[in-house]
């Protein structure tokens, strides 16, 4: 008996392999890293993420890879009191994306 299956379900079987490509990083994995000089100290991407909005403070931080690259990603909350979400290329600091939370 053949089995046929529908396109969502093919599309399912090529998409979920895709999506899944992300994992997040746990707390000693990360210093590991940067111990090892994979990623650059936590404090220095902080400070590069804190000079693109003067005055914020991180409410939330988190280390990904993401396709074998390593992306650091934080929420500030700047003077005025708006939400941004920044990644950062954990490994050279270069700014990924940086937009107000929605």
């Amino acid at each position: 008996m053949k089995t046929l299956l529908t396109l969502p379900a093919l599309l399912a079987l090529v998409l979920v392999p895709t999506l899944s490509q992300a994992r997040d990083l746990g707390p000693d994995e990360a210093i590991r890293l940067r111990d090892a000089g994979t990623i650059l100290p936590f404090e220095q991407l902080n400070a590069a993420a804190r000079a693109q909005h003067p005055g914020a403070s991180i409410a939330e931080t988190e280390l990904e890879e993401e396709y074998g690259r390593y992306i650091y990603q934080l929420e500030l909350r700047d003077p005025r009191g708006v939400m941004w979400d920044l990644e950062l290329d954990a490994t050279t600091g270069q700014i990924l994306k940086n937009h107000q939370d929605d």
